[in-house]
């Protein structure tokens, strides 16, 4: 190497010192993709024993791969591209992960400071690139073998990896200039560490949860008791202890827990005895939702998926609390709200010992009212008899649909939620897949974890962000997606090929935009405003494609199923190795029909219940 070129080549051993420090803070995993400026660090991180590093040349399917992973194996993840379009390609996965508190760590390389802004092949402006949509960015200084640079980028990389996973959890940016020559000219190998280097973690940060004061607590517990008619709305998180804790409080105020599917209190071994799993079908428009309107909502985690459960609340308009230990103001509906931020865990733990011990009490003549306990028996018991009534509906309404031997899109997670094992994870693709989870994933004691990109509701990357949680290696995953959402993300099946991932992908195919079925633009006959004409074209949007060859030359298992056959290839594929897809073809009108029969079916039981 020439004197000229040794004082360009990247210093490897704060090259070294980065990669280390990012192990150090937690790092396990980083999705690589092939590319020329990120030479250096690929090989540093290949090189790491402590990082397991997966190649994926699609950018794009790359940060949605890394984004997966991270949510499934709850550590920060990290996602190293080259300079240019590369970098362009990670802002899809960046507004999920921030959105939906995913700890991300996208790391960029770029073309050094002189040769930006002037022309120079694949350099754009990657300073910042991602904006408001991460929560923190840094550009690393060239790494030009000075101490103060190894110290500086270990700080950076400590940093970065932090402010990733601490609370709200989101995706954070570091943009790395490199100059040629690219390949390092020394051992990229960890090393002892030199008398420079600290002898753990440089950048050490320690965090704790945000507690409310007992003050803040008794007035919490005095609304409580104060509601005659409250609900606990388990929405979107992913604290595996929440659920148990939920059961405590709901025994406390016997209050019933209106469970999204992606809360996490809907499946497990926790005490489920006030679960209300039919919350979707329950809260539709009708007599019995009319005479079950809350005065008191506490809400832990994010909006519920589902909007019936949202407009019942929005109607209601009750006293509404939301429980965020993040800080978030994550309240849609625009009702006045108490957002409390301490962690939800801790909080209805202290709430249910608070009302355990009489603290919040109700003052009888100063109300005027007879005491009674919260939320009264009556009150949690018609929610309970309502759930189960509708749980026995939508069973043997299903049953008859397959027994006539007719496919229904809502088919898979009522069978997925009897035949995955304790572990699994149940991905469920966004727009009407999450909505069928909601309605048709029965409450069960198995330890199943239902996910989906729910930050943004994207359609795009929700193939790589399951595989990505097959890569994690926590428990089969079971993929429900839509034909257009598959076709946006086809080529995540090469990443299971070339890295032995296994998974079952349920294929609903209706041939286009299923959802759109279900809005406005399907029920418009006025012909001017056009959709008539063209609701086909605009939003319909029929793909006519045979998936059966692609998805066998990209390495998958393709397998067409029907309503009769569904049951017994979803079992067979939870066994099987590598990827299966199962393609269950559907008609869009027919399927909004089904779906209009399967509440109407619901509807007639709870009118029975009334009776």
């Amino acid at each position: 190497m020439t004197d000229v070129a040794a004082a360009a080549a990247t210093d490897v051993v704060a090259l070294r010192a980065f990669v280390d420090e990012l192990v150090r803070a937690g790092m396990r995993d980083v999705v690589v993709c092939p590319g020329s400026r990120s030479t250096p660090l690929a090989l540093a991180l290949r090189m790491h024993p402590g990082i397991r590093v997966r190649v994926l040349p699609d950018e794009r399917a790359a940060g949605f791969f890394a984004l997966g992973l991270a949510r499934a194996s709850r550590r920060a993840t990290g996602v190293l591209v080259t300079s240019g379009t590369a970098a362009a390609n990670l802002l899809p996965a960046a507004v999920e992960a921030t959105l939906g508190r995913v700890p991300l760590v996208l790391l960029t390389a770029d073309r050094p400071p002189e040769l930006r802004d002037r022309g120079a092949p694949q350099a754009i402006d990657q300073v910042r690139i991602f904006g408001i949509h991460v929560k923190w960015a840094a550009e690393l200084p060239l790494l030009d073998g000075a101490p103060e640079t190894r110290r500086h980028v270990r700080s950076l990389a400590g940093r970065a990896v932090a402010t990733a996973c601490a609370g709200p959890a989101g995706a954070v940016h570091l943009n790395i200039p490199f100059r040629e020559p690219l390949v390092p000219d020394g051992d990229l190998r960890p090393h002892e560490a030199a008398v420079d280097e600290p002898t753990r973690p440089f950048t050490d940060v320690v965090t704790g949860l945000r507690t409310l004061a007992a003050p803040a607590v008794a007035d919490l517990a005095q609304r409580l008791v104060g509601a005659r008619r409250g609900l606990i709305v388990a929405g979107p998180q992913d604290d595996p202890d929440l659920p148990a804790a939920l059961a405590r409080l709901a025994d406390a105020t016997g209050f019933p827990i209106l469970a999204d599917p992606l809360s996490g209190a809907r499946c497990g071994p926790h005490d489920r005895s006030h679960v209300i799993a039919r919350a979707d079908l329950l809260c539709r428009p009708g007599p019995w939702r009319d005479a079950h309107l809350p005065d008191l909502v506490i809400r832990f985690g994010a909006t519920p998926t589902s909007k019936p459960l949202v407009a019942l609340v929005t109607d209601a308009a009750p006293d509404q609390i939301v429980v965020d230990g993040d800080g978030g103001y994550r309240e849609p509906a625009l009702l006045p709200t108490t957002f409390v931020h301490a962690d939800a865990t801790d909080t209805a733990t202290a709430l249910a010992d608070a009302l355990a011990s009489g603290v919040g009490t109700r003052d009888p003549e100063a109300s005027g009212e007879a005491a009674a306990p919260a939320g009264g028996n009556t009150w949690r018991d018609g929610w309970l008899a309502a759930d189960r009534a509708a749980d026995a509906a939508l069973r043997a309404w299903l049953a008859g649909v397959e027994s006539r031997g007719e496919t229904f899109e809502g088919a898979p997670f009522g069978h997925l939620g009897d035949l995955l094992p304790d572990g699994a994870i149940l991905w469920a693709g966004s727009s009407m897949p999450v909505r069928d989870l909601d309605a048709w994933l029965a409450a069960g004691d198995r330890a199943i974890r239902p996910l989906a990109n729910r930050g943004a509701n994207g359609i795009d990357g929700v193939v790589s962000s399951a595989l990505g949680a097959a890569a994690a290696g926590v428990g089969h995953v079971a993929l429900v997606v839509g034909d257009l959402s598959f076709l946006h993300d086809l080529n995540a099946l090469a990443a299971a090929k070339r890295h032995g991932l296994s998974a079952t992908i349920v294929l609903v195919d209706n041939d286009g935009g299923g959802i759109f079925s279900f809005l406005p633009q399907a029920r418009t006959d006025d012909p001017r405003a056009g959709l008539p004409e063209h609701y086909e074209e605009l939003f319909g949007t029929p793909d006519g494609i045979d998936f059966g060859p692609i998805v066998e030359a990209l390495g998958a298992t393709y397998r067409p199923v029907g309503a009769r056959g569904l049951r017994t290839a979803l079992a067979e594929s939870l066994v099987a190795t590598g990827v299966s897809v199962l393609q269950l073809r559907t008609d869009r009108a027919r399927n909004v029909e089904l779906h209009a029969e399967a509440a109407s079916a619901v509807a007639a039981a709870l009118a029975e219940l009334d009776a």
